[in-house]
């Protein structure tokens, strides 16, 4: 049996940089990564127009400095195939890849009350063991197949944004049926109606998508954020998302200005571009009134970006703002205005099945030559209950979490000790910077191994009172916003039969705060032994 001190499950931008801490400390570390390469969800989502949505000067590591003075973005925000030769570039600065075991799978991770040891094994019948496992499996990871009757019997090529082809994918006078409209949708639809002879779009639910303003960046900005890059990464830290320090935000109620007022805040923020729309106002995310205000403030602009007045209403959502994660686009809305694409509302004519030949819907079947599923993902918990995961007594965590993810800190759960989990449900994680809530979980979980080590312990689990508390703690914040509102993926409600539980915790100094509250308390709420 190989053994190891520590195994980490994935090589996105978490475990490469739990790789690099654990070696720091002097552990023997292997690292499975089902893919050929490093770089997580940007080694996997490769269609057309994937881009991060925070800025790039932002949503990098910052743990050396070298490397943040050495690597040099091209735009405002990067796209996958420059993130994608970010993530290598350090694997090589690292030397990272010589011990990350690639194309290997992880099956299950299986714990002994014995020994101490969990024992991994792969789909390939590998197995090593390991006092500590860390999965670094991320988010956003395990793309939602849609079950839509005959999906299997289409004749053309299908592809899912959350698992595209390594190879270029050319649309030219193709047919394409595009099911789904969030957030890869948005990104990827206006470069796929540029080629496709005719693209259908299926709309189940209209998103909110404000522009992105994406642009080169100047050699001048540049050079201006890095000479005090430590100055702002500390700033970012005090933001509730974990970014946008650089940028102006109004912590002003929009209830109290007058509408003049407000329509030039609103206005002053998406010319600004990204995310930070919902910085105009600080009461956009606790009060339905002001977050109605937003709203409709955007649906104006969708009717300014869509020649059809019919088809500006079928494109403009109905729902709370933000409740969902907010998109950023570029020239979505505009694309509708294009001969060659049309909108099917199922809400009015219902998809029936998936044919030989294409989409029936309630009244007409729509014939392609190319299908996209951009349905999404089986979002923070998806990749945990993919792998059988048994703790104390045999008890596995996707049964432990049948009525929905239980937690301490986001970082780990009770009757699985020393299985460490990167932004796991329970932690800020989507609802912030994911590099640096990365970070920040990836320290703690370094720092908590040579604690151990330090003082002779060997396991870290948490007590089941801190963990219910936890848990409490979580969905009261979740109910003081409007968050819980409306049916997302923050409450797996894209997901047939998946609980409704609102899986990040919001506010990321507080969670920092408390982090360092319970290391500082000896570890308060972990049981050490």
């Amino acid at each position: 049996m190989e053994r190891r001190d520590a195994i980490v499950i994935g090589a996105g931008f978490a475990g490469m940089y739990m790789l690099h801490r654990l070696r720091q400390l002097g552990l023997s570390t292997i690292v499975f990564e089902a893919g050929t390469d490093v770089g997580g969800t940007w080694y996997w989502n490769r269609y057309p127009g994937a881009r991060c949505d925070v800025e790039s000067l932002e949503y990098s590591y910052q743990f050396d400095e070298a490397l943040q003075q050495e690597w040099e973005w091209s735009e405002r925000y990067s796209s996958q195939p420059e993130i994608l030769d970010y993530a290598r570039h350090v694997a090589d600065r690292f030397a990272l890849r010589d011990d990350i075991a690639f194309s290997t799978r992880v099956q299950s991770s299986v714990y002994s009350q014995e020994t101490g040891f969990w024992t991994v094994t792969t789909e390939e019948g590998r197995c090593c063991e390991a006092r500590f496992v860390i999965a670094a499996t991320g988010c956003l990871s395990v793309p939602n197949e849609p079950r839509l009757p005959g999906k299997e019997s289409f004749a053309g090529e299908v592809y899912h944004t959350g698992r595209w082809p390594h190879e270029a994918v050319d649309f030219t006078g193709k047919r394409v049926g595009v099911i789904g409209t969030g957030s890869s949708a948005i990104q990827s639809i206006p470069l796929i109606a540029e080629q496709a002879s005719q693209l259908t779009v299926f709309q189940r639910t209209p998103n909110y998508s404000v522009p992105a303003q994406n642009a080169p960046l100047s050699p001048e900005l540049v050079q201006r954020i890095k000479a005090r890059y430590e100055d702002l990464r500390e700033r970012n830290k005090l933001q509730v998302i974990g970014f946008g320090a650089r940028h102006p935000r109004n912590d002003g109620f929009a209830m109290e200005m007058t509408e003049e007022e407000r329509e030039a805040q609103f206005e002053r923020h998406w010319e600004q571009g990204g995310l930070l729309f919902g910085a105009a106002f600080g009461d956009l995310f606790l009060d339905q009134e002001a977050n109605s205000l937003a709203a409709e403030f955007v649906r104006k602009k969708i009717r300014s970006k869509v020649n059809d007045p019919e088809l500006a209403e079928k494109l403009s959502p109905d729902s709370t703002i933000f409740c969902k994660r907010l998109c950023a686009d570029s020239g979505y809305f505009e694309t509708y205005n294009r001969d060659n694409v049309t909108l099917v509302d199922i809400n009015e004519t219902p998809v029936e099945s998936i044919t030989e030949s294409g989409v029936r819907t309630s009244v007409a079947e729509h014939k392609f030559d190319c299908l996209v599923y951009a349905t999404g993902f089986d979002a923070m918990t998806g990749a945990l209950s993919r792998i059988d995961i048994r703790g104390r007594e045999g008890r596995t965590l996707k049964d432990k979490w049948l009525e929905g993810p239980k937690t301490y800190l986001g970082l780990e759960t009770v009757g699985f000790p020393n299985f460490f989990m990167v932004t796991g449900p329970g932690s800020p994680s989507v609802l912030t910077n994911m590099l640096p809530s990365i970070e920040q979980h990836v320290e703690f979980i370094a720092d908590a191994i040579a604690y151990l080590r330090e003082h002779d312990l060997r396991e870290i689990e948490p007590e089941q009172s801190a963990e219910d508390a936890w848990v409490e703690h979580v969905n009261e914040v979740a109910q003081g916003t409007l968050y819980p509102t409306c049916n997302s993926w923050y409450l797996g409600a894209n997901i047939p039969g998946k609980p409704r539980v609102f899986l990040p915790l919001l506010g990321f100094p507080d969670y920092v705060a408390k982090c360092q509250e319970v290391v500082a308390r000896g570890y308060e709420g972990f049981r050490l032994s």
